[in-house]
C-alpha cells in the first residue's frame, strides 16, 4: 500500500487547523502541522512533504518569508492562506514562487480541490521531465523550455514556476488567444476552482521580467475583452 502524502500546514488559528486537517484526512493525507515559520522550516529540513499550505500572517517568519527561503531550496508545491484579497499581496506570494493562494475564509471543498489539482499537476510535470521541449527565439527573448532558463538581450532572467509554465504555453501556441480560464486550466488542472485575476497578476509580473517597457508589451500582449496571447 502505497505512503500517504504528507502535507504541511503553516497557521496559528485553531480553527483553521481543525477545518484544514479534517478536510485533508478525509481524503487520507498525512497531515503535519507548524504555529510559526521557525518551526516549519524545521519540519521542511526533516520531512519529505508533498505540498506546504501556508499563512502568511505567522509569528516569528511571516509567511512570505519562508516560501521565500523554502524556494531556494525546493520546488515543492505551496498554497499560501491569507486574509487579504488585494492583487498586490497576490503579486509578492507568487513572485517569491508561491503556486496558488487561498483568500480567507475558504470552503473545505475549495481547499481540497485545489490540493488534488496541484498535486496532480506536479506528479505530470514530474512524468514530463526528460521531454524534447522547444527552445523559443523572438527578437531580444529566448526560451529555453529544456534547461528551463529565459534569456532576454542575452541575459538570464528568473521567473518562479508558474509564471515560466504560463510563458512556454503561450510562446508555444503564437499569435493564438487564450481566455484567463484556459490558461487557468493549463496551470492548475480541470478541477480548479479559483480567482482568474490571478492569470493577470503573473502576465504582469512576467511582463515586468522581459518586456523593454511592460506598458506596451512586445512579447505578451492584451487582447481585450478575450484574453492573452504570445505575439507571432
Amino acid at each position: 500500500m502505497a505512503e500517504p502524502l504528507k502535507i504541511l500546514l503553516v497557521d496559528d488559528e485553531e480553527s483553521i487547523r481543525k477545518v484544514v486537517e479534517q478536510t485533508l484526512k478525509k481524503e487520507n493525507y498525512q497531515v503535519l502541522y507548524a504555529p510559526d515559520g521557525e518551526k516549519a522550516l524545521e519540519i521542511f529540513k526533516n520531512e519529505n512533504l508533498d505540498l506546504i499550505i501556508l499563512d502568511v500572517m505567522i509569528p516569528e517568519r511571516d509567511g512570505f518569508e519562508v516560501c521565500q527561503l523554502i524556494r531556494q531550496e525546493s520546488s515543492v508545491p505551496i498554497i499560501i492562506l491569507s486574509a487579504k484579497s488585494d492583487i498586490v499581496d497576490k503579486s509578492v506570494g507568487f513572485n517569491l514562487g508561491a503556486d496558488d493562494y487561498l483568500t480567507k475564509p475558504f470552503s473545505p471543498v475549495e481547499l481540497s480541490l485545489r490540493v488534488k489539482a496541484l498535486i496532480r499537476r506536479t506528479l505530470n510535470d514530474e512524468n514530463k521531465k526528460g521531454r524534447n521541449l522547444q527552445c523559443t527565439r523572438k527578437g531580444d527573448l529566448e526560451i529555453d523550455c529544456k534547461s528551463h532558463e529565459i534569456r532576454v538581450r542575452g541575459k538570464k532572467v528568473e521567473l518562479t514556476p508558474k509564471e515560466f509554465e504560463l510563458l512556454c504555453f503561450l510562446a508555444d501556441h503564437p499569435g493564438q488567444v487564450f481566455t484567463r480560464e484556459q490558461i487557468f486550466k493549463h496551470l492548475w488542472g480541470e478541477e480548479y476552482i479559483g480567482d482568474t485575476g490571478t492569470i493577470t497578476v503573473l502576465v504582469r509580473r512576467i511582463r515586468e521580467k522581459i518586456e523593454k517597457n511592460p506598458a506596451k508589451p512586445e512579447f505578451l500582449k492584451t487582447v481585450w475583452g478575450v484574453g492573452y496571447k504570445f505575439s507571432n
